[in-house]
């Protein structure tokens, strides 16, 4: 007796390509990608021709200089200081309007100028970033909850508009440096 061998069945595979690049096309189309990284800083509007201000007329005392070297210190008029006090005295520079001689004149002129080194620590860098704008937001709120009564973000937005023109945020950041241990 002999033994009957039978071949296995072949799988039909011409459809698999299509089947493989159907499935690829379905996964790109439906993986989302998150790019949302870094900053998100929206530069400020071109002053108006009226408004726009020659920059050797902008005094020494109307800018606050705020430098972070490489071994992450806080340099503020080359004076070091902790950053848990930067808002508050942040706050005091912008909103001086003329009282103490050696800060601002008003918030219009009040100029924030942040620069750093190259060796500073990205941390470093976003936490005293968000400083400076935790001063700004508060001295917007002040003068929203004191005019409007309201908080600043719940205003219509001509009502911010006219707070933002109160407070408008100035801050210049420099390209990075080789600045050192300074």
């Amino acid at each position: 007796m002999a033994s009957k061998r039978r071949g296995l069945p072949e799988i039909n595979a011409g459809s698999m390509a299509d089947i493989a690049f159907l499935l690829l096309i379905f996964f790109l189309v439906t993986t989302t990608m998150d790019v949302d990284t870094g900053i998100a800083r929206k530069l400020p509007p071109m002053p108006e021709e009226d408004q726009q201000e020659d920059d050797s007329q902008i005094h020494a005392k109307n800018i606050y200089v705020v430098l972070i070297n490489s071994n992450n210190q806080l340099l503020v008029e080359n004076e070091p200081m902790n950053i848990n006090s930067l808002k508050e005295n942040a706050k005091r520079f912008i909103n001086n309007n003329g009282v103490d001689p050696n800060l601002s004149e008003n918030p219009d002129k009040a100029i924030i100028s942040l620069q750093n080194d190259r060796g500073t620590e990205y941390m470093m860098y976003i936490r005293v970033q968000n400083e400076l704008t935790a001063a700004y937001n508060e001295l917007r709120n002040e003068a929203a909850i004191k005019k409007y009564g309201e908080l600043y973000a719940n205003l219509m937005k001509p009502q911010q508009k006219e707070i933002r023109k109160m407070f408008p945020q100035k801050i210049s950041e420099a390209e990075p440096k080789n600045i050192g241990e300074n």
